[in-house]
């Protein structure tokens, strides 16, 4: 059995998150201890024991501290992952209401299912859009499509958005299945060819998307690239206002997202997500900090070699390195200081589930 203690390094929920990922697919017992013990509120939260729930219903594991406010788990898989359609409701661990981030289950069931033999359809409800989490524009623009490019075919359909407190969204998945995943060089990313603004707003006046991308395109002039602004309003629970980045390079996707709360003005939501894109374009480097983590497990789940340049090295990506290496895998690296421009890499090859 695998030991892992949940409060190292980043200390979160993402820790837990590629534990199970990994476990479920390698079919490894695993068992994490001291659950986000430097949290606020320490242990399984509602999302969090959603992400249980739905890597064991994958690969029917049996389950030892899967009680909201748990400290420690036992996840024990009793066979390989199986295809097919599947439901997970944050509200239904929460017993209410919640704006419990299902990008991040997503994120916990995607790989395994993409790897099953046979398609998937995955519904989640909860929160879509909120504090802490990849928004759905990000996943669909940015995440998805590279993971594309390492061989996992899935789309995603947002039906309702969520936003936080109330959350209430509701997005679906359909994955291929059946994916090999395979290296690749995400060390350049090419030209800059233009950005794509996404202003949303839900249950909100038309002005606040208007001046959110007016403001984006103001301060992203001096790319000098086409910037194409898209005010959007979607469909939602409560309202909510967020903005989306998304810089196409050549070779590379890279995405910045912010969100609105009640006192912010929509120009200061728009000037957060643009200083983090001119700040990761500077570096030079190909993938974005938030995506560089996200790659980890892909990377060492792959046949071959893989390689990728981050814009910054982060306390996230350094702690999904560290998670991984405790499977039979091949080892991710990472080259560069926290907070600065680096290098993430695996050697490969790798067979996942041997």
């Amino acid at each position: 059995m695998v030991t892992i203690d949940g409060s190292h390094g980043e200390g979160g929920g993402q820790i837990l998150r590629s534990a199970l990922t990994l476990a479920a697919l390698t079919g490894t017992p695993l068992h994490v201890e001291r659950i986000r013990a430097g949290r606020e509120q320490p242990g399984l939260r509602p999302q969090h024991l959603t992400a249980v729930r739905a890597a064991a219903a994958l690969c029917a594991a049996g389950l030892q501290g899967a009680a909201i406010g748990s400290t420690a788990l036992t996840f024990v898989p009793q066979r390989p992952v199986q295809a097919g359609e599947y439901t997970f409701d944050v509200t239904e661990a929460a017993g209410g209401g919640s704006a419990g981030a299902v990008t991040l289950i997503l994120q916990t069931v995607l790989l395994p299912l993409a790897l099953a033999a046979g398609p998937s359809r995955v519904t989640l409800r909860g929160g879509t859009d909120v504090p802490w989490s990849p928004p759905s524009f990000y996943v669909e623009r940015v995440y998805l499509p590279t993971l594309a490019r390492l061989g996992v075919t899935a789309r995603m359909t947002v039906r309702r958005w969520g936003f936080y407190p109330r959350g209430g969204g509701e997005l679906t998945v359909e994955i291929e299945g059946g994916a090999r995943l395979h290296g690749a060089d995400l060390g350049e990313r090419g030209a800059l060819v233009e950005v794509e603004v996404i202003a949303y707003v839900a249950q909100l006046p038309s002005h606040i998307p208007q001046r959110m991308g007016d403001r984006a395109r103001s301060l992203l002039q001096a790319l000098a690239v086409p910037v194409r602004v898209e005010p959007r309003h979607v469909p939602a629970a409560s309202p909510g206002a967020a903005l989306f980045l998304l810089a196409r390079y050549e070779k590379a996707l890279a995405g910045f997202a912010a969100l609105g709360r009640q006192g912010l003005p929509s120009e200061a939501v728009a000037e957060a997500a643009g200083r983090d894109l001119l700040a990761h374009h500077a570096t030079g480097a190909a993938v974005d900090p938030h995506l560089a983590d996200q790659l980890v497990l892909p990377f060492v789940l792959a046949d071959g070699p893989a390689r990728a340049t981050t814009s910054q090295v982060t306390r996230h990506l350094l702690t999904n390195t560290w998670t991984a290496g405790h499977f039979p895998l091949p080892a991710a690296h990472t080259e560069g200081s926290e907070g600065q421009p680096g290098w993430l890499s695996v050697p490969g090859p790798s067979v996942p589930g041997a």
